[in-house]
């Protein structure tokens, strides 16, 4: 069955660093373009960084632009995102999403891994 398992979260003090991967099985990883979410305490839940099937594009929102990247590896199934110079605003769940087709495509999500930036 389709499984996206996140991991890498934890406690880091703010400027520290930390890099999530993701695992997918069970469905065409290569196919598929795959986001980074994360969701604070009382927040919505928010796109954090996207990158295309094949990695040759990826984006970025505002409050991350600059300290974070997103990059695949499809010979191994895994995504990754290394955040740097974190904040305490980074402070939430991060999911990952694999996505195939246009808004009424596909949707598979982790169960998120939590990442806490505090002093």
């Amino acid at each position: 069955q389709v499984q996206l398992v996140e991991s890498g979260g934890g406690l880091v003090q703010p400027g520290g660093s930390l890099r999530l991967s993701c695992v997918a099985s069970g469905f065409i990883f290569s196919n598929y373009a795959m986001s980074w979410y994360r969701q604070a305490p009382g927040k919505e839940r928010e796109l954090v960084a996207r990158i295309s099937s094949n990695g040759g594009s990826t984006n970025f929102a505002d409050p991350v632009k600059g300290r974070f990247t997103i990059s695949r590896d499809n010979s191994k199934n895994v995504m990754y995102l290394q955040m740097n110079s974190l904040k305490p605003e980074d402070t939430a769940v991060y999911y990952c999403n694999a996505h195939y087709g246009g808004s009424y495509g596909i949707d598979y999500w982790g169960k998120g891994t939590l990442v806490t930036v505090s002093s």
